[in-house]
């Protein structure tokens, strides 16, 4: 049993920290990879798209289903998962859907998946198959029952009481997420007044910053640390990073508070309420 089972306390898995096209992206002057900025021979550097794992009393709540998920959940030594929350419906955090064949075996179930009306449309329209009724015994196919979830809303996920809250991507909106003293927002280039109210007084705040100029989708550094100061969090922790985010140089440049996280990376947070 982990500390964070154990005392009440909540257990995040960074399952990958990387943007749409992971670090490094394809190609490449010698077709191993396009670096960017990224120094290749960090290992922290090499991310896989963006997901997590909430954990609370032996529960987990995944957060979106990457194309990388299969090798993100064996690296990470997750045994299984109770519940999905998607935040959007872009590739990077949908396409990993069929690992969830697997997950329903280990929990012999259907598993909840969690979005809003118009996401889960959009994935029932893809993936038509992963949302027809199970018929017993056994799992040949991925089954997800649908929750219609919406941005102001408290739901209970896993025991849990997840509070969401509309972000902006320019292309589309997604969900935010706060449990507890937690709160997670990736894919999100504005937040508004009622996102701010809800990460209030948050201790850990892992949130989107893709590069260090100004991107039209996704938050930019100087953009998120003007949040990370409006938000005033014990931690701010940087996920959804792109190439231009070396490790080293985030290291030796993000003022205190702020760091960035790694593919593997647990977080630890207080207990929740």
């Amino acid at each position: 049993m982990s500390a964070a089972e154990g005392s009440g306390a909540l257990r995040v898995t960074v399952l990958g920290c990387g943007g749409s096209a992971g670090v490094p992206l394809i190609g490449g002057a010698d077709g191993a990879g396009d670096w960017g900025a990224c120094d290749p021979h960090e290992l922290r550097n090499r991310r896989t798209r963006t997901s997590i794992v909430i954990e609370h009393q032996n529960q987990r709540l995944l957060v979106d289903t990457s194309p990388d998920l299969r090798t993100q959940l064996l690296a990470c030594s997750i045994k299984g998962v109770d519940a999905v929350l998607y935040t959007h419906a872009h590739a990077d955090h949908i396409t990993g859907i069929d690992e969830v064949r697997i997950l329903n075996r280990i929990a012999g179930r259907p598993l909840g998946a969690y979005a809003t009306e118009k996401v889960l449309g959009e994935l029932a329209t893809r993936f038509d198959y992963v949302f027809r009724p199970w018929k017993p015994p056994g799992f040949y196919r991925p089954v997800l029952e649908a929750h219609p979830v919406a941005p102001g809303e408290t739901v209970e996920i896993c025991g849990m009481a997840v509070r969401l809250f509309l972000q902006e991507h320019k292309v589309t909106t997604t969900l935010g997420l706060r449990v507890g003293s937690f709160g997670y927002s990736t894919d999100v280039v504005e937040l508004n007044d009622a996102a701010f109210e809800v990460l209030s007084g948050i201790d850990t705040w892992l949130v989107g910053c893709y590069q260090r100029a100004t991107h039209s989708t996704h938050a930019c550094l100087s953009r998120v640390l003007e949040w990370a100061n409006r938000v005033g969090a014990r931690r701010t922790i940087l996920t959804h990073m792109g190439n231009d985010m070396d490790w080293a140089w985030m290291g030796a440049n993000l003022p205190p508070g702020v760091e960035a996280a790694q593919d593997g990376m647990v977080i630890e947070v207080g207990g929740i309420v």
